[in-house]
């Protein structure tokens, strides 16, 4: 059995029409563990109650290998813990859409996630793979530029994904399912 963790963003409430909630339910069908917290106040979100819930969820199970799933300000998330040696340990880790320090820098709510994140620092004990948009409005310079890149991260475009919402057609998501159970399997576009 494999554990997962799925790291949702700012203003998720976890609703049910989001791939995050079609793959919990998904992964749990097919007889997985899965954690899917919801995060403190996640429309007015604080880094240090965020990395307190990460530590307490983060836990690795007993046995069989632990996967870790973010999006969005949950990249961002995992990126800190890493930066402050608070990252707990996971076989591997996929970091879908994460927004750029200029727009969390512009959002007052969210701007303490990007403040003083020293990529350099970051040290991630497990494979990484970034999976990302082109358009994203949230990262419209590009998460490789901003994160592929620099943390030197296996790559994944999809095309016309924007945030990789509901809002752009990511309720149900197939490919990120098959990548839960085969980490070869490559993250594309659902349509």
């Amino acid at each position: 059995m494999t554990t997962y963790l799925i790291l949702h963003g700012y203003q998720n409430h976890r609703p049910p029409g989001h791939w995050h909630h079609w793959l919990a339910g998904t992964l749990r069908e097919r007889g997985h563990e899965v954690r899917y917290p919801q995060l403190p106040e996640p429309d007015a979100p604080v880094l240090a109650e965020w990395l307190d819930a990460l530590e307490e969820h983060g836990k690795r199970p007993a046995e069989g290998e632990f996967v870790v799933l973010a999006h969005s300000l949950g990249v961002l998330l995992w990126l800190r813990a890493a930066a402050a040696g608070r990252l707990p340990h996971a076989d591997r880790v996929l970091l879908v859409a994460p927004p750029s320090p200029g727009v969390t820098a512009s959002i007052p709510e969210i701007a303490g996630f990007a403040d003083g994140l020293d990529l350099a620092a970051v040290r991630l004990d497990a494979p990484a793979r970034l999976v990302y948009a082109a358009g994203d409005p949230y990262c419209p310079e590009g998460a490789a530029l901003h994160y592929g890149v620099p943390l030197g991260l296996d790559l994944d475009e999809v095309p016309g994904g924007a945030h990789l919402t509901p809002d752009s057609g990511y309720g149900e998501w197939p490919s990120v399912l098959e990548w839960c159970e085969n980490p070869a399997a490559r993250v594309g576009a659902n349509r």
